[in-house]
């Protein structure tokens, strides 16, 4: 009984024998690859010169979505959203400017702990502001926004980096004209790539 088992699961342990080095193989390689989402996940504090005169500074919060879905040479090439409210500690009562905005982010990766960077970016802009006489129920309205930054991220451990930003807005149809308003933001970030596609 025993001798006629033998044949019929030398089969299956012939495939089993040959099927586990390729499932030794895999495993690893999927670890290996595994993890690495292009996506980069931020916070900071802004303080941005609101251009309604000297010395009217704001301070708020930026959160921004850095998404690098490019692979090779042009890993570097990303897709940025970002949104910023502005409203703390300016002079001008009822004041608040907050923006949405998405665009390109070119990050060079050369080096491997700092990692420079310019962007550019398209949205809208909403704005709160104190009534005029003409007109004293138009106290808000939102407008056309493109800007430009740049800065640079320092890895501070492993996926989190430290993140120094300068931005410069052009705020489009402004009461007739264009508002530009301009300022810092020093942030963290999380990054979700390996380090290896960084």
């Amino acid at each position: 009984m025993q001798m006629k088992l033998i044949p019929r699961l030398l089969p299956i342990a012939l495939l089993l024998a040959t099927l586990s080095p390729a499932m030794a193989q895999v495993s690893p390689a999927a670890r290996q690859g595994g993890g690495s989402i292009p996506i980069v996940l931020g916070a900071g504090y802004s303080n941005f010169s609101m251009d309604w005169g000297p010395g009217h500074r704001s301070s708020g919060i930026t959160a921004w979505v850095d998404l690098y879905p490019f692979p090779g040479i042009v890993r570097n090439l990303g897709i940025e959203a970002e949104g910023r409210t502005s409203q703390w500690g300016n002079p001008i009562p009822n004041l608040r400017q907050d923006t949405g905005q998405f665009g390109a982010i070119y990050s060079y990766s050369g080096f491997s702990r700092i990692h420079p960077y310019a962007k550019g970016l398209v949205g809208i802009g909403s704005m709160d502001f104190p009534p005029f006489k003409p007109t004293p129920n138009y106290k808000h309205d939102t407008f056309m926004v493109n800007s430009v930054a740049g800065g640079a991220d320092f890895q501070a451990f492993q996926n989190l980096w430290i993140r120094a930003d300068y931005e410069y807005q052009w705020w489009h149809n402004v009461f007739g004209g264009t508002f530009t308003p301009n300022g810092i933001t020093v942030g963290a970030h999380w990054d979700f790539r390996s380090a290896n596609s960084r």
